[in-house]
């Protein structure tokens, strides 16, 4: 395996089972990420986005599948596999950034307390190591250091996100799961928070999964972006590539919504019909097809394979060779 490898996912899959149902939350969604590189995950609200950087970090149990984390040393795990001891090493290695910074920090703690309970958690170091690298960490996420002992309630939603981030960071992780870290901010602070992710990235050599339905914000910050429909990758491919050039006729969809930033730049918004199926109750063939403006009675009895198109770009589409869709300008 390449040394730049870090994580490999293959056939991952999450169900819930209530009764006789099953909603198949994810879908045998496979990827390889490399070390330092930043993978965007898009797609509507009920996808399947955070199921899945849940399952990878073990917030949540898959139902099957394999989730390869590749060690520096050249160690491979297989992280689902793992239990007691070796989970709670393994766990340092992979941490995540959470959506809401109001309800994913505990309004008892005060600011120390929550960055330093991971290291409290997973280590026994003096009093002087903890206050030394809880400081750092501080410093990197641009807290002031004299806000350390007050409570959370005292803070901007900016400023809760960064201690959030410095939560996440302060054991040091080599993978950080982002679930939408800025939807829950204003504008002008997202753009703050996403330039310290990337600052932080290049310091610390930290490797991202950035999950958001905000098209710009993944664009600005990945280097690969995978897109999602109803728990399946249909898409994924290299910033450039899948922005001005999709191969899906969902992402061209997409990418047609997304507001530009140019007001000379004249776009005609492509409106699906219909609703998001039921994951519960999926259509026949490709999942897409009750929506798709280029489904054919084909689509409607054939599940398409992620296959590639062209230099590394995937596609899940049965007609993504023949399909002429609209080239998109840059979000």
């Amino acid at each position: 395996m390449n040394n730049d490898v870090i994580l490999e996912v293959k056939n991952l899959c999450k169900d819930y089972i209530n009764k006789k149902l099953v909603v198949h939350a994810v879908s045998d969604v496979s990827f390889t990420l490399r070390r330092g590189q930043t993978l965007g995950i898009v797609g509507e609200s009920g996808c399947g986005k955070t199921t899945l950087g849940r399952c990878i970090v073990r917030g949540i149990p898959a139902t099957s599948g394999e989730v390869l984390f590749h060690s520096p040393e050249g160690k491979t795990v297989d992280y689902l596999s793992l239990k007691g001891e070796a989970l709670k090493d393994f766990r340092r290695h992979i941490q995540m950034i959470f959506q809401d910074p109001y309800s994913s920090l505990d309004p008892r703690m005060t600011v120390y307390d929550i960055i330093c309970e991971p290291l409290k958690a997973n280590f026994h170091l003096p009093k002087e190591e903890l206050d030394k690298k809880v400081l750092r960490i501080a410093e990197l996420t641009g807290l002031n250091l004299s806000f350390l002992r007050r409570y959370p309630h005292a803070f901007s939603g900016g400023q809760r996100q960064r201690i959030g981030i410095a939560r996440a960071l302060v054991m040091y992780p080599q993978l950080v799961i982002c679930d939408e870290p800025v939807s829950a901010l204003d504008v002008s602070i997202q753009a703050q928070i996403i330039n310290l992710l990337k600052d932080l990235q290049q310091e610390l050599g930290l490797t991202y999964i950035f999950i958001s339905h905000a098209l710009s914000v993944v664009e600005h910050i990945s280097d690969m972006v995978m897109v999602m429909y109803l728990g399946r990758v249909v898409e994924m491919g290299t910033v450039e590539r899948l922005f001005t050039r999709p191969a899906h006729p969902y992402t061209e969809a997409l990418l047609s919504a997304a507001p530009k930033p140019d007001p000379d730049i004249k776009t005609e918004r492509i409106i699906l019909e219909g609703e998001v199926p039921s994951p519960a109750n999926p259509p026949s063939g490709c999942y897409f097809h009750p929506r798709c403006p280029y489904a054919t009675e084909r689509c409607a009895q054939q599940s398409p394979a992620l296959t590639d198109v062209g230099d590394g770009h995937m596609c899940a589409c049965l007609r993504a060779k023949e399909l002429h869709l609209r080239q998109s300008a840059r979000v």
